[in-house]
């Protein structure tokens, strides 16, 4: 992933914004300063994505995900016959 790049003058304004944003999203933010980079910043060490959630917008489903897959006898699937 690359990093977001930003002009010092945006820093300014929008300081806090941008920290939020870089522990949110866990994306380095380049501030920029006549075009040439100056300041990164990034999360720290121990800032780490929560797991729940993680992989939210990055899989797709496609199809049926509950139904088997061939045609096995699922002994669960059986009227009465599971224990």
């Amino acid at each position: 992933m690359t990093a977001k790049k930003i002009p010092a003058g945006a820093l300014k304004q929008g300081c806090l914004a941008i920290l939020d944003d870089v522990a949110k999203t866990h994306r380095e933010v380049v501030i920029t300063k006549r075009g040439k980079p100056v300041v990164e910043v990034r999360p720290a060490p121990g800032a780490r994505k929560p797991i729940f959630g993680a992989m939210k917008g990055r899989i797709k489903i496609l199809g049926d995900i509950i139904s088997p897959i061939g045609e096995e006898d699922w002994e669960a699937l059986r009227d009465g016959d599971a224990e």
